[in-house]
């Protein structure tokens, strides 16, 4: 018998078995020398592409009482998910309308893209209001539910952790017994939940200019002054006028949103242009770096990245081109 044919017959019974032999791993191990390949693809979702959608989701969802009327950013390059561990996508409830309480798991969190003191998420118990560039976290396991008294359609950025929590098989859900829960009258148990858009902003502008992000203020949970979320970094990006980043990649995966002005996202072989309100994904270990067209005002940027639960699993790497 040919030695092929051995190793082929030793491989059939280890099958048989359960069992599989280390030597098949070899391929794989040879294809990571210099790192993974990034999950996924960079890609962008425009505000106006996203808005047409939404309006046909408004229509055929007239009521949103069996699901939320969300639309969920797909990466084109994976099965599901926006990055191999964020989702993100954006959710819209229309005036007078109530998304019922349930919690999960999954850490979820809410950038305010058109709200109104009268856009409230209800979190454990806690009142949050949901102005327009505000940020409002819903913890894992929190019960929360979304309520809009505005008269006008609302709209939030939506991201979580869902494709981490899928591969890790830590889902957990569980609907409430009402369409909305009580508020209770103390001090937030957990945090602060709710980070209002004029003090992140102003945060920005006292930062020195990083030569890789610009100006970057990051939402820290004040008991730990950690991330805000266990698995998400948030944070807000403020880009100079004709600022043009330093070339740079990480282990960790990050989205965006813009929030005002225009610019690109350079990557190896591409570039994604980008303007208000549109959304963008930059996969894990990809090349690239961001900078702001204007030569006249600055461009801001809410970013949400994996990083802390890399950086806490021991994985997180940086590399410079500089």
């Amino acid at each position: 018998m040919l030695e092929n044919d051995v190793m082929a017959e030793l491989d059939r019974k280890l099958t048989e078995s359960n069992m599989r032999g280390q030597w098949k791993s070899e391929a794989f191990l040879s294809a990571a020398i210099g790192g993974p390949k990034p999950g996924g693809e960079a890609a962008v979702w425009h505000w106006d592409a996203v808005m047409s959608l939404m309006s046909l989701a408004g229509e055929s969802m007239p009521e949103s009482l069996q699901a939320r009327r969300s639309l969920i950013f797909q990466n084109p390059g994976l099965p599901r998910g926006t990055s191999h561990t964020i989702n993100m996508g954006v959710q819209m409830i229309l005036p007078e309308e109530n998304a019922w309480a349930h919690r999960h798991s999954i850490g979820a969190l809410r950038f305010i893209i058109e709200g109104d003191e009268k856009l409230t998420t209800i979190v454990d118990g806690n009142h949050c209001v949901m102005q327009t560039g505000d940020l409002v976290l819903t913890p894992n396991w929190s019960w929360h539910d979304h309520h809009n008294q505005s008269g006008k359609p609302a709209y939030w950025l939506d991201v979580l952790d869902v494709p981490l929590v899928l591969g890790l098989n830590q889902v957990f859900y569980e609907p409430g017994t009402a369409e909305t829960q009580p508020i209770m009258d103390h001090d937030l148990p957990r945090g602060v939940l709710r980070f209002p858009w004029n003090e992140a902003i102003a945060g920005t502008l006292s930062l020195e200019v990083d030569p890789e992000l610009g100006q970057c203020f990051e939402y820290r949970d004040p008991k730990t002054g950690g991330s805000c979320l266990p698995t998400l970094s948030c944070r807000l990006v403020r880009l100079p006028p004709a600022f043009a980043g330093a070339l740079f990649r990480t282990t960790a995966s990050s989205v965006g949103f813009v929030v005002r002005g225009a610019g690109r996202v350079h990557l190896p072989g591409s570039v994604l242009e980008i303007a208000a309100r549109d959304a963008f994904v930059i996969p894990n270990w990809t090349w690239h770096h961001v900078s702001n067209s204007s030569p006249d005002t600055d461009m801001v940027i809410f970013m949400v990245t994996d990083e802390p639960v890399i950086k806490a699993l021991g994985f997180l790497r940086r590399e410079s081109a500089a």
